[in-house]
Order: structure tokens, then C-alpha cells, then sequence
């Protein structure tokens, strides 16, 4: 009796054991199919962003969407970017007709398309720009007043001696009548007086245009503080207006007032990989990243800024 009943005890503990390792096998299990299914989730949540985007215009936010583009490249390599210059008129021209995806712009799409095609497209204000009067080395100049600024510009001032500097002539470095940044330039150093012409120095291409005012003695241009940021800044010199420098910071307190908004424009709602690409450049993680490139916060801007700077260029 005895060894029956310690016969059905060894079964019964057998058994038990048995079911426990069961338990923990379909528990493992379980959590290996978890972990697995977490690792799948997190991998496409990088890479399940496909698709084109093509962008043309503001050689101004060039710097910046090229930029953007990689990193956003790194974190979805399924996207294809193109990116080109060719100035405001021309992006917004391209948007428009279908051409492109992003239209890249200095200035609002119904300053330079017909109010039936502005209407058609949607505004994306990406970041702010600041736009920088630029002189040759040998000028000498680092400070002018606006009036002297719009003296140079209409070719009323035509020697350097006349406003403080050698004596030499004032050599222009202009920017075609489709450029965004010649538009806020005029609006907002010049008071809407147009800048005279200079054919033969005349280019939309900021790279270009540095070099023209470093390689011609007594030039003079403007660019947008982007591409006074690294090997740039000290090619030629940057000019302050009315005693205030070129600067983000001179930008934020209203101090310096030749700015504007960048935009990109997309015709219609942006969907997929365009949306993904705009909402990247425009959030938090890529803003950190935007200052350092010589561009502005657009929610840094305060509202009593552009009040008092729009006011002033009436």
C-alpha cells in the first residue's frame, strides 16, 4: 500500500512539473514574439517613408533645405530628394505649373504669381532669414546708414571715398528682378527704392555673388546670413545698418530690420513623403540644429517686431 501510494505521488509531481515548464515555454515564447515584434515596429517606423520630393527656388533656403534633406535621408533612406536654386519666382513658378513639389520662397507666392495661382498653393513658413549688406575686403566699410545704403544701391553714390571709404568706385553686384531675396532687400534696406543695374555682375547664385564681391575691388552685394557662416565670413565683410550688425540676435529684438520669412509652397495640401519632409525641417528636433546655419526660429519672432519693422519701410 505504501509503495502504491508513493507511486501515484511521484506521478502527480511529474506531471506538475510538466505543466510549469509548458507555462514557462509559452511564456517565453510569448515574450520573444513581443520583443520581436517591437524590434519590427521600431525598424519600420524609420524606414516605411518612401517616395520623391522635388523643390526648386530661394537660393537663400537652399543651405537649409539641402541640410534638412540629409538628415531627413538618414532617418528615411526610401526617400529621393531633389533640390535646386534658381530663385523665388522661379520655385514658385515651378510649384505652380507642377513642375516641382516645393516651391522655395523669400516672399509671398502673390508677390510674384497671378492671384488665381497664389490661391492654389499652400504656405509653409519654415524659418526666418536675414539678409546681410557684403563689401569686397579692400572697402574697408563695416557700418553704412540706410540712406547711404540706398545712395549706393541707385548709383546716387558712385565712389567708396563719399561715405567714409577709398578713394575707389562702387562696384554692384546685382540680383535679377525674379529674386526673393533682391525683393525683401528692396522692401526692407532700400525703403522699395529699385537698386540700379549691373548686367555683367548680375546673379541669383548667393555662392556665386560672394565671390563676385571678393574678387572685384570696391563690390558690393547682399546675401542672406546663411552663407556668411563658416569659411564665407571671412571672405568678404559683412555691413551694419544704422550701427545694428547682421546678426539673429539683432533679428529677434527688432534691432536689424532687413529679414523675412522663408516658405515653402506646395500646391495643395502637402501629403506622404513632402508633408513628412516640411513637418521635419519645422519641428523642435531639426530646430535645434537651424540656428547654428545662420537661420532664424519663425516662433521667435515676436509679433511687435514685424509690427514696428513694417511700419518703418512705409
Amino acid at each position: 500500500m505504501k509503495k502504491m501510494v508513493g507511486f501515484i505521488l511521484s506521478v502527480l509531481l511529474v506531471s506538475s512539473t510538466l505543466a510549469g515548464c509548458g507555462q514557462n515555454a509559452a511564456s517565453g515564447s510569448s515574450s520573444a514574439a513581443s520583443g520581436a515584434a517591437s524590434a519590427t515596429t521600431s525598424k519600420s517606423a524609420t524606414t516605411d517613408i518612401s517616395g520623391t520630393i522635388t523643390g526648386s527656388g530661394s537660393s537663400a533656403l537652399l543651405p537649409l533645405a539641402q541640410d534638412a534633406a540629409k538628415d531627413f535621408k538618414d532617418k528615411y533612406p526610401n526617400v529621393s530628394i531633389t533640390l535646386n536654386a534658381g530663385g523665388s519666382g522661379d520655385g514658385l513658378k515651378q510649384v505652380s505649373d507642377g513642375s516641382v513639389n516645393i516651391g522655395n520662397s523669400d516672399v509671398e507666392a502673390s508677390s510674384k504669381l497671378t492671384a488665381d495661382q497664389a490661391k492654389e498653393l499652400v504656405d509653409h513658413k519654415v524659418c526666418v532669414v536675414t539678409m546681410a549688406p557684403i563689401v569686397s575686403k579692400d572697402v574697408g566699410i563695416t557700418n553704412l546708414t540706410k540712406e547711404q545704403l540706398i545712395s549706393i544701391f541707385t548709383a546716387q553714390i558712385t565712389n567708396w571715398k563719399d561715405v567714409g571709404g577709398p578713394d575707389e568706385a562702387i562696384v554692384l553686384v546685382t540680383r535679377p528682378t525674379t529674386s526673393g531675396t533682391r525683393a525683401l532687400f528692396t522692401q526692407y534696406a532700400l525703403n522699395g527704392n529699385q537698386e540700379a543695374s549691373n548686367a555683367a555682375l548680375e546673379t541669383d547664385n548667393s555662392g556665386t555673388l560672394i565671390k563676385s564681391v571678393e574678387q572685384n575691388k570696391g563690390a558690393i552685394g547682399y546675401v542672406a546670413l546663411s552663407y556668411l557662416v563658416g569659411d564665407n565670413a571671412n571672405q568678404v565683410t559683412a555691413v551694419a545698418i544704422d550701427g545694428a550688425a547682421p546678426t539673429l540676435e539683432n533679428t529677434y529684438n527688432g534691432k536689424y530690420p532687413v529679414w523675412g520669412y522663408e516658405h515653402m509652397y506646395t500646391k495643395g495640401e502637402a501629403t506622404g513623403a513632402v508633408k513628412e519632409y516640411i513637418n521635419f525641417i519645422s519641428s523642435d528636433e531639426y530646430g535645434k540644429k537651424m540656428e547654428g546655419l545662420g537661420y532664424g526660429i519663425t516662433a521667435k519672432m515676436d509679433s511687435s517686431v514685424t509690427s514696428s519693422r513694417d511700419a518703418a519701410a512705409k
